[in-house]
């Protein structure tokens, strides 16, 4: 596997938002029917999750959190030196969002800007690439990582559709000498694309853009086969934190919380008991807003670790594993930032947004 070690980089601060609407355990019993979706949230840990509507983008959640956290931060909008937007939900084939955001923050035209895309893997290699940036040179970079994977989900789709939520987060990296170290390390088995993939709706499945070969009743929709994302799971994310920490020269001991990127209840708890890895140092928040893809382990940190993050240094061991497939993970410290905040957002139109307890 891939990795680098990469000094003198601090992460300033972190502000999530989720949508509005919740659809919960309740939604799914008029959906699917009380012994199935019953089941489903027991096994999955799944009790609500945050859906957009049909107006409402990835991007707009990531403007919301990066306006919010920029103005937390005191960061002048011309202080920025790059942005960073994963996602693998865009506003458009082109341009890439990223140059949409950069305008709507009003970030400087020095600013650089740039699209990956990327899913459960994604905030990994976006802590990677932004530390790599700043330690060559950057002050300041914003990473926007988030996804709306619903808007791919079909509403009948009983293994996706109960599982996945939406939600956008920010992340501030800056250039800080007194930082230690962060260690990453990442790979890749793109055989395993099929098992996790919207299929149709670009090229390689269409005639022309949107236009699907064969059945196009399939659409731009999500395929997933659990069980091989299941099987994958198992077989690369203890040896890739295994290897994290042997490259951080720590012992689980030294730990203080490993944020996994919140597949499903069911495959977190496994990973737990495999990795004789105690409860109270694997936050969770599946259980209230699902699985957001790229989001997730951000997201987690604001909805669980607030308290730690605010007041103390921590060691955190983050990872992302999913979708490509792609995994990666960093060992790095953290801590203490400003509030790490969940905000709500009520609509597109409006931008406005209430501050959610974290």
């Amino acid at each position: 596997m891939a990795q680098a070690t990469i000094p003198g980089i601090r992460l300033a601060g972190i502000t999530c938002a989720v949508p509005a609407k919740i659809e919960d355990t309740n939604t799914d019993i008029r959906l699917y029917g009380a012994e199935e979706a019953l089941k489903f949230s027991e096994t999955t840990g799944i009790k609500s999750r945050r859906i957009v509507d049909s107006q409402t983008c990835t991007s707009d959640l990531c403007y919301a959190a990066a306006d919010d956290l920029l103005t937390r931060l005191d960061w002048s909008r011309d202080t920025v030196d790059a942005l960073i937007f994963i996602t693998q939900t865009p506003d458009y084939l082109l341009p890439a969002t990223s140059c949409c955001l950069q305008s709507r923050l009003g970030l400087s035209t020095k600013c650089a800007a740039f699209d990956i895309n990327l899913g459960c893997s994604g905030y990994v290699y976006g802590m990677w690439l932004a530390s790599q940036m700043v330690a060559t040179g950057l002050k300041r970079v914003l990473l926007l990582v988030g996804d709306t994977p619903s808007r791919v989900c079909r509403p009948e789709d009983r293994s996706t559709r109960p599982l996945f939520g939406d939600a956008g987060t920010a992340t501030a990296i800056t250039a800080d000498p007194q930082a230690g170290l962060a260690h990453f390390v990442m790979g890749t088995d793109g055989e395993g694309k099929n098992n996790l993939i919207v299929k149709h709706g670009l090229f390689r499945e269409s005639d022309r853009f949107g236009e699907a070969r064969g059945n196009t009743a399939d659409g731009p929709m999500l395929f997933m086969d659990g069980a091989e994302i299941f099987t994958f799971t198992l077989q690369e994310v203890p040896p890739l934190i295994k290897q994290t920490l042997k490259l951080a020269n720590w012992t689980m001991d030294d730990v203080n919380s490993v944020v996994m990127h919140q597949a499903n209840g069911f495959i977190l708890n496994y990973l737990a008991k495999r990795m004789k890895l105690p409860a109270d140092k694997m936050p969770l928040s599946i259980g209230e807003y699902g699985n957001t893809s790229s989001a997730t382990i951000p997201l987690t940190m604001a909805a669980q670790m607030n308290a730690q993050l605010t007041t103390a240094t921590q060691k955190l061991v983050m990872v992302g594993f999913g979708v490509g497939y792609s995994w990666g993970s960093v060992a790095m410290e953290c801590g203490p930032m400003p509030e790490l905040k969940i905000l709500t957002l009520d609509a597109p139109s409006s931008m406005s947004v209430q501050e959610q307890a974290a």
